[in-house]
């Protein structure tokens, strides 16, 4: 909904383009470390507890925005959103998992696909939403909205998300999924905080994001800091036993690593049109908060009807290869652009980066489902979080860099040149990937991948043993290659 609410935010609080991108990306900063502490959270202590307690987060947060008598208040309002909503996804993911552990079988592609819906059908209201809000009851409706729907999630999680398993049966799940030797060799424990290690985490990205949002007078003195941070974090990752961000698992487990970064890539060209093409929308064609909000309707009903196609699918290759296509031609089209360019061309490119939505999201969640550790699914799906809102982070470095104060022709065609690039970058990522090209599955109660075999046998097809939890993805790896 923000989307189509940052002009008239600006202009009533007198701030730039470059400014209103704080509000994208203080939600993000918040989202990409809260997401994977709540997964582990999650793991530990319980998804449901987790989620109703971010869905008051996300009350307060709308009470805040609403009544916000500055524009740091609205920061203040966006930074409680991205820490509450960060409960939701990994929460789900751990549902489902344990509800696969209960069931003894895989969570089927159309769950996951039901997932993406879920997420996608809300971003597909959102921009019409926001800008009828927007021109109706003002831009303090599109916080204030979230109350209610707060709210309304609370009363339907009570009502139909099953109560946590004590911590003990949770545990048990984890062992039974084949992940006791991944855990007693890395010491790693689900639901275990590092609190130095979230802080180290912050205060590099902090640094990063602050770099990037002053692209035309860049602060490089900000890089020195953010260079020792990471180097501190990841001495400390290496050696915790139970890490923030388990370097040591993302280094064996290369499939995973490969994952989270093409859904970052690919999210980063996404939110540089979903904000940049909307700014450019209202103040170089001229178009109000609610046409704008009609013209990107396109993009998000293509990217909610794709979800539920890309959940059929049985394979993860096919649909990333057409959404990384679909994201080169939309692109190529809006490089091409102007003020007087047709309406129809306009919402052609739209509808390029909606399908790749649907794709991306259903591909990328199911790859998490297959790779990431039996026990810690939470904490992946987190980090998966974390990379693409890493990739909307730097999209509002970019916005902010190619618009500066207003949004024109020659800011569009620069990130649209920038997703170009990231575009046909990704199609190599993922017609390359070997991992890809075999569809692996993973049954519920023995926590093993197998390409064309029975889970019982533990053995794959081409005669590599498989092993559980990270040592085995990195064995299925070095086999490939």
């Amino acid at each position: 909904m923000i989307s189509t609410g940052l002009v008239a935010i600006g202009y009533d609080f007198g701030v730039g383009a470059a400014g209103t991108a704080w509000l994208v990306s203080v939600l993000y900063l918040a989202s990409a470390v809260a997401q994977p502490v709540l997964g582990r959270l999650a793991d530990g202590v319980g998804p449901r507890r987790v989620f109703l307690g971010g869905l008051l987060v996300v009350v307060a947060s709308g009470l805040v925005g609403a009544l916000a008598p500055g524009f740091g208040w609205l920061l203040v309002s966006r930074l409680l959103l991205g820490i509450g909503t960060s409960a939701a996804y990994p929460a789900a993911m751990a549902v489902l998992r344990a509800e696969s552990a209960r069931l003894g079988r895989p969570t089927p592609r159309p769950v996951l696909g039901r997932l993406s819906f879920a997420a996608l059908g809300s971003a597909a209201v959102g921009p019409t939403l926001g800008g009828l809000l927007t021109a109706t009851a003002g831009w303090r409706g599109i916080f204030a909205v979230n109350v209610p729907v707060a709210l309304l999630a609370y009363g339907s999680a009570l009502r139909w998300i099953p109560k946590d398993a004590p911590g003990k049966e949770r545990a048990g799940r984890g062992s039974a999924a084949g992940v006791g030797r991944e855990r007693a060799e890395g010491g790693g424990r689900a639901g275990a905080l590092d609190p130095l290690g979230i802080l180290l985490f912050t205060g590099a990205l902090s640094c990063l994001l602050v770099f990037l949002l002053d692209l035309r007078h860049p602060m490089w003195w900000l890089l020195a800091p953010a260079l020792l941070l990471a180097a501190v974090l990841t001495r400390w990752q290496l050696r915790h036993p139970s890490p923030f961000i388990d370097l040591r698992m993302l280094g064996a487990n290369h499939a995973l690593a490969r994952t989270y970064l093409r859904h970052g890539l690919s999210y980063l060209v996404v939110y540089c049109v979903m904000y940049g093409f909307t700014q450019w929308l209202e103040e170089e064609r001229g178009y109000s908060s609610l046409h704008t909000g009609l013209v990107m309707l396109p993009m998000s009903l293509a990217a909610l009807a794709c979800s539920l196609i890309g959940a059929r699918t049985k394979g993860i290759r096919a649909p990333l290869t057409v959404a990384a296509v679909l994201l080169a031609v939309g692109s190529a089209l809006l490089l091409g652009t102007t003020g007087a360019t047709p309406l129809v061309v306009l919402l052609l490119a739209g509808a390029c980066f909606g399908i790749p939505q649907g794709l991306m999201g259903t591909g990328n969640q199911a790859a998490v489902q297959q790779y990431a550790p039996a026990d810690a699914i939470g904490a992946a799906a987190g980090l998966q979080r974390t990379a693409q809102y890493l990739g909307a982070i730097t999209a509002s470095g970019l916005i902010g860099l190619a618009y500066g104060q207003r949004a024109d022709d020659r800011g569009l065609h620069l990130m649209a040149a920038v997703g170009g690039a990231l575009a046909l970058a990704l199609i190599v990522m993922t017609v390359t990937d070997r991992a890809l090209r075999t569809r692996i599955t993973r049954t519920a109660d023995a926590g093993t991948d197998t390409a064309g075999t029975t889970a019982n046998t533990g053995t794959d097809t081409t005669g590599s043993t498989a092993h559980t939890g990270a040592e085995r993805h990195n064995s299925h790896d070095r086999h490939r290659s």
